[in-house]
């Protein structure tokens, strides 16, 4: 770096500076850093292997949230996201969450759930019964024939079934199957064992096999992160810390008993789950399906997050989410992008991916809330979406920071508004 270079703040280097800094301080390496340099993505070939009717590339920006502290293990944490302010707020409420111990997290085993549906079943409950009879069986069978998943820990753990006397298809028997896929999310592995097991069930039941899929609601695989805050170091310039937290339990108030607002909160959260989701190769379509789902366990939808104030005046935090992410397997083994991601994390397993996932969520949440409160949401917001805005205005190179200041002075964020100032800068070089 140049000199004078090091007091400067990561958010204010050139990309390039950010990228030698994160090697510095070792958490990627030179080769990881040649890959991104170098744009270090999919090439033509492989995403045209990926999907079908290939016929380009779509890339989204690439960021890194810093501060994070995990279980005393400082992160730094792999985001792709395309709103701006997403990794600035995730940054922001990783520090004031650091100054006070940092995040405590844990998963649980990565159990997912499969099912097999059955239909034209002539006796449904003895049919029933009649696989129960044989469920240890047929959990030895699948399981041997998956010796790699049993030498990791993993394996099928449970065979159990409901029956469902109405529907509009009639009568029918549902199997669920639950597995521990160890490091995978595990959509390919359950659906295999689905299949392979689908022929012993309708032999005992004497039914007919329709669906055989696995669940996106992941309710055996959680992943929970907390965080306990001192007033002090929420507080504002005109605001103190002890304000803050009362405005922060009454905007989560209102999530709590109005959906208007439980959508748009959890939304908040997912902003910073599904950006390291997306970095690290994973579905996040499943997550997003399983964490909405899980917020409506309840009959209504209701936050992800909840913040309470303990008796000592602290705010407190937690978050319970439904996490079924992998760190082997599908995009995440085929994107370099994503591998270096997971590498940039320093994680063995899926549960700590999961671990590190919720904890963004909640530092999300956390910014996202203090803002709200405090001096609203767009001051900080619309600073930094009006560089979006210069470029759309077609500002270029220096111009762009230039313009976007000019706009946030100006108190006048939009494209014409951009357009004018690059055409008075025109005017007075000229």
């Amino acid at each position: 770096m140049k000199d004078g270079q090091m007091a400067m703040k990561f958010y204010q280097l050139t990309a390039t500076e950010r990228i030698k800094e994160l090697i510095n301080l070792k958490v990627i390496s030179k080769e990881d850093a040649a890959l991104l340099l170098n744009g270090g993505g999919l090439s033509r070939e492989v995403a045209d292997h990926m999907i079908e009717n290939g016929i380009g590339l779509f890339d989204l920006p690439l960021g890194v949230a810093q501060n994070f502290m995990v279980n005393g293990r400082s992160v730094w944490v792999p985001m792709v996201i395309e709103e701006s302010s997403v990794i600035a707020a995730a940054s922001n409420g990783a520090k004031i969450v650091a100054q006070n111990g940092g995040f405590t997290a844990k998963a649980d085993p990565p159990r997912m759930i499969g099912q097999i549906q059955v239909i034209n079943v002539p006796n449904p409950v003895p049919a029933k019964r009649n696989v129960l009879r044989h469920k240890q069986e047929l959990i030895a069978k699948l399981n041997a024939s998956h010796p790699s998943l049993i030498n990791r820990g993993g394996g099928v753990l449970d065979l159990s079934s409901k029956i469902f006397q109405k529907s509009t298809a009639g009568p029918m028997l549902v199997f669920y199957l639950t597995i521990d896929v160890r490091d995978a999310m595990g959509a390919n592995l359950v659906n295999s064992m689905l299949e392979e097991i689908a022929p012993d069930i309708a032999r005992l039941t004497e039914g007919e096999i329709r669906l055989c899929i696995l669940s996106n609601y992941a309710d055996k695989r959680l992943a929970h992160a907390s965080c306990t805050i001192r007033p002090a170091t929420l507080a504002k310039e005109e605001q103190a810390g002890e304000e803050v937290v009362d405005r922060i339990l009454v905007a989560h108030a209102l999530a709590e008993v109005d959906p208007y607002r439980a959508v748009t909160h959890n939304k908040g959260i997912m902003n910073g789950v599904d950006a390291v989701v997306i970095a690290t190769g994973n579905d996040w379509r499943a997550v997003e399906a399983g964490a909405h789902s899980w917020a409506c366990k309840k009959g209504k939808i209701r936050p992800l997050s909840s913040w309470t104030k303990d008796s000592d005046g602290n705010l407190h935090g937690e978050l319970e989410i439904p996490l079924a992410v992998g760190i082997i397997g599908g995009a995440t083994q085929v994107h370099p992008l994503a591998q270096i991601c997971i590498r940039m994390m320093k994680i063995q397993s899926s549960g700590e991916l999961a671990e590190i996932i919720a904890c963004v969520g909640l530092a999300q949440n956390l910014a996202a809330l203090r803002a709200l409160s405090t001096e609203g949401i767009q001051k900080g917001h619309m600073a930094l979406h009006a560089r979006q805005i210069a470029i759309a205005a077609g500002a270029q190179g220096a111009d762009i920071d230039r313009v976007a200041e000019m706009m946030c002075k100006e108190g006048n964020i939009a494209v014409d508004h951009a357009k004018e100032i690059l055409r008075r800068n025109e005017i007075t070089n000229s």
